[in-house]
């Protein structure tokens, strides 16, 4: 069984394994020698580096006192969150499905082997309380594959003590420096064993440093003229919009791991990434050829489809436990908490374990392969080349004009189910009209900032009624099996007229809301 282990760690390059007098560092008490480890350890990715070029690393090490699998995804810098795994011949199924969305179905190979000699200090408080280890290593890197080299460094790690204060890192750094040490050049010690094995240049070489080829794409409109700047700033509609959509896809393959691990908020935010993506297909059809994103459109709308299983009920779970606890007791007959409770956990476990399996299924990975591919070969259409302002703004207005037609219908109609229905639409319609502003903002700047504040708003108007529809049709189903079970049933009588309520102060604040919005539209 895999556990997790935040790391807080900084890398500096030295010359030799001296140490300066870390007894000089505020708050450090005593350093204490805790001898030399060797280590071994071998590094796992794709031939195409797959997991190395995001930043993530797959090792079996032996030798101290946490041999094992270890799996470290970024948080910030100097900041990883490290899964371990115990010590096996083959790599744990656990381990290769949180790789799954960045590897696909490319094989994981022994990619480069580290032995190193590690030199430990324990810095201590006057308590004896360790604040930090700091590690001298001295590293031998063997590159396994294409014909690499190896390479030979001496390195010092500072790694915070659980439930450490990073500041104190900063004292460390700061009597290291005075020393003469540097902060080192690479990230990790993966990063510089490739960088420094890398065999010679040659196509080989260039195809191993850069990935294959790009995937076959849906046949593209030709590249337009202009591209981003050197340092990625986007210049032209095309360039924004590419922007958006890959930040959406790094969402997507960044959160699988999460949703896996069922980490609270992933599904809802793997959720919003595919309703992006596709928000952005259909705002920008004058960017990107729809003949193209259409497909794609299709399969994204079936993604967050099955995610919103585990989500909505999530969502609903929360609301009516919130609900219940501000009755008062006379209002609470029967094991309602209890029966709440069974319902939103069992919900919950089959809802996680479908998302998984959708998550291990060929069609989610064909998904990402496809994305992956038509951002390699964007199918841009004419107005890709155009000024951004003109074109996002233009599509920004387009999708208010058609969310001002939802809005007005629905409150023509008189309350019910019908008004309901209309009331979900434009909140959808709403969703949509936020992300193509949001996606304007890097071109548009204020307005397009006041435009999200103003569909933020309405859609939290909008969500709350929805919501509220969702909660009474849960509780007619609860009420119901309550009931043949010959428990009262009142207690959910209560909070369903407490949710019709809120849908009413929602129905009668829309105008208003409306109205204001409307008429100070930015676009």
């Amino acid at each position: 069984m895999a556990d997790t282990k935040r790391e807080i760690e900084r890398k500096y390059d030295s010359d030799d394994a001296a140490l300066p007098d870390l007894t000089r560092v505020p708050g450090v008490a005593s350093v204490r020698d805790r001898g030399v480890t060797h280590l071994d350890a071998t590094y796992y990715d794709t031939a195409d580096q797959r997991l190395a070029s995001s930043s993530v690393t797959l090792r079996r090490r032996t030798g101290g006192a946490d041999a094992g699998w270890h799996l470290k995804f970024p948080v910030a810098p100097g900041v990883r969150d490290e899964i371990r795994a115990p010590l096996s011949d083959t790599l744990p199924d656990e381990l290769a499905a949180l790789v799954r969305s960045r590897a696909r179905d490319r094989e994981l190979l022994p990619v480069v082997r580290l032995r190193s000699d590690r030199d430990v200090r324990h810095l201590l408080d006057d308590q004896d309380r360790l604040l930090a280890e700091v590690s001298v290593d001295t590293v031998h890197a063997e590159r396994l594959t294409g014909g690499g080299g190896e390479a030979r460094w001496t390195e010092i790690e500072v790694e915070l003590a659980d439930d450490g204060d990073p500041a104190f890192l900063d004292k460390v750094e700061k009597r290291l420096r005075k020393a003469g040490v540097r902060p080192s050049s690479s990230s990790s010690k993966l990063a510089r064993a490739l960088a420094e094995t890398a065999p010679a240049a040659g196509p080989a070489a260039r195809r191993e440093a850069t990935g294959p080829p790009p995937a076959t794409a849906p046949e593209a409109a030709p590249r337009h003229k202009h591209r981003p700047r050197p340092d990625g700033t986007p210049v032209t509609a095309g360039d924004h919009v590419l922007a958006y959509v890959r930040a959406q896809r790094d969402a997507l393959v960044e959160l699988d791991p999460a949703v896996r691990q069922d980490v609270p908020d992933a599904v809802h935010r793997m959720r919003v990434a595919t309703r992006r993506l596709r928000s952005a297909f259909r705002s920008f059809r004058s960017v990107l050829d729809r003949a193209a994103t259409d497909p794609v459109a299709a399969d994204l709308k079936w993604l967050a489809a099955e995610l919103g299983k585990d989500r909505d009920q999530e969502v609903l779970a929360e609301r009516l436990t919130q609900a219940l606890g501000k009755l008062t007791p006379d209002q609470v007959t029967g094991p309602v908490a209890e029966r709440l409770a069974a319902w939103s956990q069992a919900r919950h476990q089959g809802a996680h374990h479908e998302v998984v399996a959708i998550l291990d299924s060929r069609r989610y990975l064909s998904l990402l392969d496809t994305l992956d591919a038509l951002l390699a070969a964007p199918p841009l259409r004419k107005k890709a080349a155009a000024r951004p302002d003109k074109v996002l703004a233009k599509a920004v207005r387009k999708d208010f004009r058609k969310l001002a037609g939802l809005v007005e219908h629905a409150l023509e109609l008189p309350p019910g189910q019908e008004r309901d229905t209309a009331l979900h639409e434009a909140r959808k319609k709403t969703k949509r009209t936020r992300y193509a502003a949001e996606a304007a903002v890097p071109a548009l700047g204020g307005r397009a900032e006041e435009a999200v504040r103003d569909m933020k708003s309405l859609q939290g108007l909008l969500g709350d009624h929805q919501d509220s529809v969702m909660a009474r049709r849960t509780l007619r189903e609860l009420a119901a099996v309550a009931h043949a079970a010959g428990e009262s049933d009142f207690t959910y009588g209560v909070l369903y007229a407490g949710e019709a309520h809120r849908a009413r102060v929602a129905e009668e604040a829309l105008p208003e809301a409306w109205s204001s919005i409307s008429r100070e539209f930015p676009f």
